[in-house]
């Protein structure tokens, strides 16, 4: 591995994690981007030097410079790196090489792959985490130590999963998404899946995913409408809580607790409880799991009150489903009146793909409002928003602004409606989630 490392784009989230990484491991890193952010104030602190904007000044003569996919070649650190002769690689091309001496855990799957990496990180203590969000637990995305091992968020989006030198490989599900990187051809999707659990020694799945389940692979396979049972929800402090008992291959394994709710935490715990069992006893499991205190923008309890407000990453109709019925329970515990669902839409091309499916998947909240398309650099398209939902009356919003203990509703920068109580819930993968902060 070499021993200095540049990152151009070091304030992303899975950039910044490699970043942090390397740092633990005695390396010598630094990095830039085009604008300063949480992350790269983060990275100052612990010592990192951070350049803003990218500069040639902001690498001296480092063996390496790895950039994160946004970055274009005709970056001007990218064209300075070429004339010294510097190798470059991508973050996903970086990751074998990162990777290739760790014992990793690997996390796949479109959905509940950071929930239940960050279960893990915390079952396993002694082990260096990478996930692709902020674990409330160690209050980061990474948790950088000088350990051989490692539990990983693994990446389909980009197929950089094949590069991360799984050990034991776990996935969630297989259900088809990000197809763009996949040239919208389902066979060689669902074949990247088949090749990452076949680069593992050990592999866990939940085997009632319609695709797993087919796969002829030696696995430890998780059935959860049969193997996980006595599932039940408490509060404390207005945070929830899950309790299930696990059952896998006729052997009884007890009862467990872990923060979050619904059915789907249940799975996700479940998987990453199989994935140890057979280096880590069961009593430590049982105690360590209780470490695992939630992820920031995972059903995030963020205002307790006569207005409670959850801000979700979900952003995918699937997603969006699971969590209404978790939050079901938790409206039931906190016998709140009414729910409503604040939808940023993100991606045009997710929109469009999954059209008939967004339309149905917010059935059962109160009210629903709807906020302008979170691109992400898409060309944008003409799609019906007030024709599709009609049935919900949504109402349109161009933002929201936190107000203590409701939220207010703007459009056209004058204020149309405020929530003030019940239950509100933004769903988003976009800037929602700083304007449920009280931020922009």
């Amino acid at each position: 591995m070499p021993q200095s490392v540049h990152f151009i784009g070091i304030g992303g989230i899975g950039i910044s994690a490699l970043a942090r990484f390397l740092y633990a491991q005695g390396i010598e890193v630094s990095g830039s981007d085009i604008a300063e952010g949480a992350m790269t104030k983060e990275l100052k602190k612990i010592g990192i030097k951070v350049t803003i904007p990218h500069s040639i000044q902001s690498f001296k003569d480092p063996e390496l410079v790895i950039h994160s996919a946004i970055i274009k070649e005709d970056n001007i650190e990218i064209q300075e790196a070429k004339k010294r002769g510097i190798k470059i690689l991508s973050r996903k091309e970086a990751l074998s090489l990162i990777l290739r001496e760790k014992q990793v855990y690997a996390v796949a799957g479109a959905h509940g792959k950071s929930t239940t990496t960050a279960i893990l990180s915390a079952i396993l203590q002694d082990c260096s985490a990478l996930i692709g969000a902020e674990s409330k637990e160690f209050h980061s995305n990474t948790r950088a130590l000088k350990s051989e091992k490692v539990v990983f968020e693994a990446d389909e989006s980009d197929k950089s999963f094949l590069n991360c030198n799984p050990y034991c490989a776990i996935v969630t599900n297989a259900e088809p998404e990000h197809m763009e990187a996949y040239g919208h051809n389902l066979k060689m999707f669902y074949q990247a899946y088949e090749d990452f659990l076949g680069l593992a020694k050990r592999r866990v799945i939940n085997a009632e995913d319609s695709f797993l389940g087919g796969l002829e692979l030696e696995c430890v396979r998780l059935y959860p409408s049969k193997e996980i049972c006595e599932i039940e929800y408490s509060l404390c402090n207005n945070q929830p809580t899950t309790r299930f008992r696990l059952f896998h291959n006729q052997q009884d394994y007890g009862y467990f607790e872990v923060y979050g709710i619904g059915e789907h935490i249940a799975l996700d715990a479940s998987l990453a409880i199989l994935s140890v069992l057979d280096s880590v006893d069961l009593e430590t499991i049982r105690k360590n799991i209780k470490n695992f205190v939630g992820i920031k923008k995972r059903f995030d309890v963020l205002e307790i009150g006569n207005c409670i407000i959850i801000d979700d990453y979900a952003h995918h109709p699937t997603e969006i489903r699971t969590t209404l019925q978790a939050l079901k329970k938790y409206q039931e515990l906190t016998k709140k009146n009414k729910i409503c669902a604040i939808w940023q839409p993100h991606k045009y091309s997710r929109i469009c793909d999954n059209l008939e499916d967004f339309v149905e998947c917010f059935r059962g909240v109160d009210e629903l409002v709807i906020l302008p398309v979170y691109s992400v650099g898409e060309t944008k398209r003409e799609i019906d928003f007030s024709w599709l939902f009609k049935s919900y009356s949504p109402i349109f919003a161009d933002r929201i602004q936190r107000d203590g203990n409701s939220l207010i509703l703007y459009k056209n920068q004058q204020p149309i409606s405020k929530i003030q109580e019940g239950i509100a819930i933004g769903f988003n993968a976009g800037n929602l989630t700083y304007q449920l902060r009280g931020g922009i």
